[in-house]
Parts: structure tokens; sequence; C-alpha cells
């Protein structure tokens, strides 16, 4: 049995993110530590990870995009083919 609570596939999870626009994947039952928010409310891991691979497109830390004048990368849309 694996006692990491981080790795437990049978709890529900929070995804959290910071001042950094960062997300975390977070145990509901734990305590939201300081500097984090909760974006997405709890809920199985894999719709949890879902929407982190959903919104979080660009991982470079909001700090860093400022700074070099470069927006976040907007989510990926649906894929279309030409016909």
């Amino acid at each position: 049995m694996n006692d990491n609570p981080f790795d437990r596939a049978d709890t529900d999870f929070l995804v959290l993110v910071n001042a950094e626009e960062q997300r975390s994947l977070w145990p509901a039952h734990i305590a939201v530590p300081a500097g984090w928010t909760v974006e997405h409310p709890a809920a199985p891991r894999q719709t949890c990870l879902d929407h982190i691979d959903r919104v979080w497109t660009d991982l470079r830390p909001a700090s860093l995009r400022a700074a070099t004048g470069t927006p976040a990368q907007e989510p990926a849309g649906p894929a279309t083919v030409a016909s």
C-alpha cells in the first residue's frame, strides 16, 4: 500500500494555483498551503490532471512571461482537419 497522499488514486484532489500561475495537484484532505489558492474543486485525480493539461499550456512562470514581454500561450482548441 502506498502511504504517500500525493500518489493515491483513491482520494480526491484539488488543483492549486500560485501567484506565478503555476499549478499543483493537491490532496483535498490536506490544508492548502500559504501562497496557493484552489483553482479546481475536489475531484478524482485524473479529472484534476486533465484540468491541468487543459489550462496550463505555458509552463513559464508569470514573472518570466512579463519580463520577456510574451503573453501566456492560449490553451489549444479542438483539432480541425482541412478539407
